[in-house]
């Protein structure tokens, strides 16, 4: 059959051929937990009264005490470790779990983080705080959209840009959030943002996109349909932007069509926060409110998130009434919505009734843990990515050492976004290198002013009034009156600037809390500072060298001061933080030079070599933020180039003669063409958590070898890209970028090297259609214990839309030296499948490349190949 022939019978309708699972008699026997928790989640809601039932379609869902219901709040955030009332464990930023390549792995982080959200949830129950967010047996987690576009601000949050990769990654996420069993959660997963989802950041509330079908279920679809299909996520997030004329949260093609029918979701669905306010309000798809109200929640939506919660704003469920009055809905509606809700609270156990259910009984005693924290050094230590090294790396143990960039000390960077404040004290690359190289001479040299600059203060900068480490907090509840207490309902002394309201009992809702002590700087020299969603000041000697005098807003650029510190000298504290501000209190402050060349050649005279640590951070990159500097807008990259200061520094160590080596912080994809020709080794670290620095001195001493592989093709310029606010795939990531990429996705190198034998491929059945079996071999043939992932790319026939090939299989491996280990893969039909240019999937007759080794076909890395032959074509369902 002809190609042609065949991508016509593609188009052929695939509903019929969906099969439906037959229950053994086992199966048939046993209760089915969604069913029991619909019955007594619409039991519940028959109780309720129209007032209690439109309160309970938002974020906040009030406490019904009549009922014994507790207060519940759905916002609760854990993309890379859970966000709550105190010190969580914080795992590398999503680029970087990517970057593994390590399914088992993530899902091993994914179970770690579910823990703490349960154990936070325990703590709202003791200290009566349940309700606010980060308190509940949910997670707005993961998000799965792909990173088409390195520009994107918030593609650190992501898995990349491979449907294939995002597939497997998330749905070992979900797994390992929700636990053994889908039907029964610890946490309920909530994959997002559904869908078409990608940027730019400021247009993102009234973009309306029309993806191609080849696109949209080739590129922006599998993910999504591998988190419900196989992960069996029990909620799923719609996104901001339109699609096809359609508000994505009041889609039919995608709440309907897809998510309810062709995948069979059975949970609920929750808006993107003010997304349903967009309906109305930005995309003028609804005349008013109420009419926006009712196309969300016709069309699927369950649970609105809203904003105005954060502030306390009361009546948001009139425009439901409204919506009710006017006909627009009907509480049959408002019931289908409530039962999804109350029964995802029954069957992850934040309400009693389920038999099968256990309550939730994690104690608070299992955030933070030290089996965590050692999890959050192993997946940094994995993330990391070798992309050059001429043999300078490992280093020797005795080097010489002049560490230089504005991220060498950085502290604040290693967080990335949609992370706590609240973590394990983090360890810079400074610290890092000097814990694992304890026989070297790590030399740190001060860099200047940079957009880059802030970190959090450490502890050990803070001193209370009475000379102890930390800061003496007071927390004053508030009055009837409107005011605060005179008297403090709670002193104790804290560790850093952060509020630990949600953590004691006794702390209301609404309070204040004044800090007091010292700031004490370790060494002389010029600091930057800045303080957020705090008012008052720090003094010297009663004159105040930094002060805010209104609460800063949220996402608000650092405001930073250049002050002269004294090493030893204490500087007084006193700041005064209120509940219901939207920044987080905190001090933030860097040492640098005011003379960086200078210090930069008389710090190096001396050294072996000199390591370089620059990138970005999620202040320049992330979520629609009020940043507009060269190279970002809005939260969005305009450059792929690093910092224009970051580049002289680069270049100026160049110019010194020592071997250069080059670790780059970023959550994006940089263009690394000079360091590519430069610098002796390049690794890419991401942004790697809590325990980002020991990560990168370990891999730098040869301790941990780094096995990462980058999820993102680095190209050398924007103008190599489609316009970003393009959504065709054409011309952007590996399957479809013509160009030469600085670095491709899938690359990586290690300390050792690999050999693949021939490959062996078995058709299962006997026949090809139903899927293949795939062997080879790895041997490491170095002299070094080494990480290898071991890719299995496809490259299809010629037609309209084809990829340049594509990722269908990845297996991480550790080897000995000397050690070689055999490795299959299972193919399935879908695995096998590509689509055509109508949004057919399907096998497609003809000659395939079938490759597997430890990068992509056709670069330098060791690989082996083979054909395999389609000899008809089988359409396969959405």
């Amino acid at each position: 059959m002809s190609t042609a022939a065949a991508i016509a019978l593609l188009h052929v309708p695939a509903t019929a051929q969906v099969a439906t699972a037959q229950p053994g008699t086992a199966h048939a026997a046993t209760p089915d937990p969604w069913a029991q928790a619909d019955d007594q989640a619409r039991a519940i809601v028959d109780k309720l009264t129209p007032d209690e039932k439109v309160a309970q379609l938002l974020n906040v869902a009030p406490a019904i005490p009549r009922l014994g219901i507790p207060a519940y709040n759905w916002w609760t955030e854990s993309l890379h470790g859970a966000i709550g009332a105190v010190p969580t464990t914080n795992f590398p930023e999503p680029i970087g779990l990517a970057a593994t390549f390590d399914a088992p792995l993530i899902k091993a982080v994914a179970s770690a983080i579910s823990t703490e959200v349960q154990a936070l949830h325990t703590l709202g129950r003791q200290t009566g705080h349940l309700g606010k967010i980060g308190t509940g047996l949910d997670t707005w987690s993961p998000n799965i959209n792909i990173f088409r576009d390195p520009r994107w601000g918030r593609g650190q949050e992501t898995y990349g840009e491979d449907p294939f990769l995002t597939a497997r990654i998330g749905v070992a996420f979900i797994q390992g959030m929700q636990g053994d069993n889908p039907d029964l959660p610890d946490v309920v997963a909530t994959p997002k943002h559904f869908a078409v989802h990608s940027g730019p950041e400021p247009s993102r509330h009234t973009d309306n996109i029309f993806a191609t079908p080849r696109d949209l279920e080739d590129s922006y679809l599998p993910a999504f349909r591998a988190a419900i299909v196989e992960g069996k996520a029990g909620s799923i997030m719609c996104a901001y932007n339109r699609v096809d004329g359609e508000p994505a949260c009041g889609s039919t093609l995608l709440l309907r069509d897809y998510l309810r029918e062709a995948w069979g979701f059975r949970g609920y669905v929750v808006s993107d926060c003010d997304a349903v306010v967009d309906i109305y309000d930005h995309h003028k798809y609804a005349p008013d409110a109420a009419t926006g109200v009712a196309v969300a929640l016709r069309r699927g939506v369950d649970s609105e998130c809203n904003n105005a919660t954060l502030g306390g704003k009361t009546g948001l469920g009139d425009r439901y009434k409204e919506s009710l009055v006017r006909g627009h809905i009907s509480m049959a509606d408002i019931d289908t919505a409530l039962v999804r809700l109350f029964s995802a609270r029954l069957r992850n156990g934040d309400l009693p009734g389920l038999a099968a259910r256990r309550p939730n009984a994690t104690p608070v005693t299992a955030i933070d843990t030290p089996d965590h924290r050692a999890l959050a050094l192993t997946a940094a230590e994995k993330s990391l990515v070798l992309l050059k090294n001429d043999g300078v790396l490992p280093l020797k143990p005795g080097a010489r050492i002049a560490l230089i960039g504005p991220l060498a000390d950085a502290t604040r960077v290693l967080r990335g976004n949609y992370s706590s404040a609240k973590s394990a004290p983090p360890v810079s690359v400074a610290d890092g290198l000097r814990q694992a190289m304890p026989g070297a001479a790590v030399t740190l040299i001060p860099f200047g002013a940079s957009i880059t600059d802030g970190d959090l203060v450490p502890g050990t900068a803070l001193r209370t009034p009475d000379g102890k480490p930390g800061l003496r907090a007071q927390y004053y509840n508030a009055t009837t009156a409107g005011d605060y207490a005179a008297t403090p309902i709670l002193t104790r002394v804290e560790d850093s600037l952060v509020s630990r309201a949600s953590e004691f009992k006794q702390v209301a809702d609404k309070h204040k809390i004044v800090w007091t002590g010292d700031l004490i700087a370790p060494e002389t020299g010029l600091y930057r500072l800045a303080l957020t969603g705090v008012k008052g000041d720090i003094a010297d000697g009663g004159k105040p060298i930094v002060s805010a005098a209104e609460y800063s807003a949220w996402a608000e650029p650092l405001k930073l001061t250049d002050v002269r510190l004294a090493k030893g000298q204490r500087y007084a504290i006193r700041l005064q933080g209120e509940s219901g501000v939207s920044a987080s209190p905190a001090i933030f402050w860097k040492r640098i030079s005011d003379n960086p060349a200078g210090d930069l050649a008389s710090g190096a005279k001396d050294a072996d070599l000199i390591v370089a640590v620059v990138g970005l951070t999620s202040d320049l990159e992330g979520e629609e933020m009020p940043v507009k500097v060269d190279g970002f807008s809005g939260g969005d990259r305009t450059s792929l180039a690093l910092p224009a200061d970051q580049r002289a520094l680069l270049e100026q160590a160049k110019a010194l003669g020592k071997p250069l080596v080059v670790i780059a912080m970023n959550g994006s994809a940089i263009n690394l063409g000079w360091a590519k020709d430069n610098a002796a080794a390049i690794v890419e670290a991401w942004y790697p958590g809590q325990s980002g620095g020991l990560a990168v001195g370990n891999v730098l001493s040869g301790k941990a070898d780094p096995g990462g592989r980058l999820p993102l093709t680095f190209y050398s310029s924007v103008d190599d890209l489609p316009p970003f606010t393009d959504y065709g795939m054409d011309g952007r990531t590996y399957r479809y970028f013509k160009g030469t990429p600085v670095y491709p996705f899938g690359h990586g190198l290690s300390y050792t090297r690999f050999r693949y034998a021939p490959l062996t491929i078995e058709a299962i059945d006997g026949a090809t259609e139903n899927g293949l079996r795939v062997r080879t071999s790895i041997t490491n043939s170095g002299v070094r214990t080494g990480d290898d992932v071991a890719q299995l790319y496809i490259t299809p026939p010629r037609f309209g839309g084809a990829p340049r090939t594509a990722l269908r299989g990845f297996q991480r491996v550790s080897l000995k030296p000397g050690e070689t280990r055999e490795i299959a893969f299972t193919l399935s039909p879908r695995d096998l499948s590509f689509v055509t240019m109508a949004g057919a999937r399907g096998l497609i007759p003809g000659a395939y490349q079938l490759s597997v080794g430890s990068g992509q076909p056709g670069t330098d890395a060791p690989s082996q190949s083979a054909t395999y032959t389609l000899s008809k074509a089988v359409p396969l369902p959405k």
